[in-house]
């Protein structure tokens, strides 16, 4: 058996493909707002002079190594290197005190608000059923007449849990403007969780029933001197 030869065009009528480097587009730094332009960068580095001696270095060579780079990537950029000094023994971690040191905006913004917001003292939630007032950490959470009722109803029945159904007919009469539905009432829950913030966990979901609340030991309940109409 024999193989017919594929026909083939002569060399000399086949014309050289040539290729043309393809250039990279280029990405837009997206800390960058439109009508501005990047005219360099920041690189802070967390390094003291022990890490880079433990390492068989030193800072000024690390510097001198980086400069050599960016020289060799973009041999017409410009470099200033700038290093931060801080007192014996101030802590932290290195890039952070960098950072502050040469007055990284983002950092002194951090810095400032941890200098002037002291630290938050917790005193738990106080839910005042007299009052109709719930203080989270000793503010006023502003609830809502309704959202009030809800968690009411659920305090009062601790550790049982509620339906949907039951929330509704119960904090709900025909002359609301807008009754939910078993639906939308877990909108109506969600709202109050929100309000309720680090302390949202009061008020548990059961999964396919309805939400229960539940007593932590950072709770208390201010009761009127008489029972509530709302208990039974």
């Amino acid at each position: 058996m024999s193989i017919a030869p594929l026909d083939r065009a002569p060399l000399s009528s086949v014309s050289p493909v040539t290729t043309a480097p393809i250039a990279a587009p280029a990405r837009r730094l997206q800390a960058v707002p439109a009508g501005t332009e990047a005219r360099g960068f920041a690189l802070y580095v967390g390094l003291d002079e022990f890490k880079a001696l433990d390492s068989g270095t030193d800072l000024s060579s690390v510097v001198e190594q980086l400069k050599g780079l960016i020289a060799q990537l973009v041999p017409s950029a410009e470099t200033y290197a700038a290093v931060a000094l801080a007192p014996a023994g101030a802590g932290g971690r290195d890039v952070d005190v960098v950072r502050l040191a040469l007055q990284d905006p983002a950092a002194l913004a951090k810095h400032r608000q941890v200098v002037e917001e002291p630290e938050k003292v917790r005193t738990g939630v106080v839910i005042d059923i007299s009052r109709k007032r719930v203080a989270l950490d000793g503010e006023t959470a502003p609830l809502t007449y309704k959202e009030f009722e809800l968690l009411q109803y659920l305090v009062l029945r601790e550790g049982r849990t509620i339906d949907r159904a039951e929330l509704i007919s119960s904090l709900w009469s025909a002359a609301d403007d807008e009754i939910p539905n078993e639906r939308t009432i877990d909108v109506h829950v969600r709202r109050l969780r929100a309000k309720l913030g680090d302390y949202e966990d009061i008020v548990r979901t059961v999964r396919g029933v309805g939400y229960r609340f539940d007593r932590h030991a950072d709770v208390t309940i201010r009761q009127a001197t008489t029972p509530s109409p709302d208990f039974f």
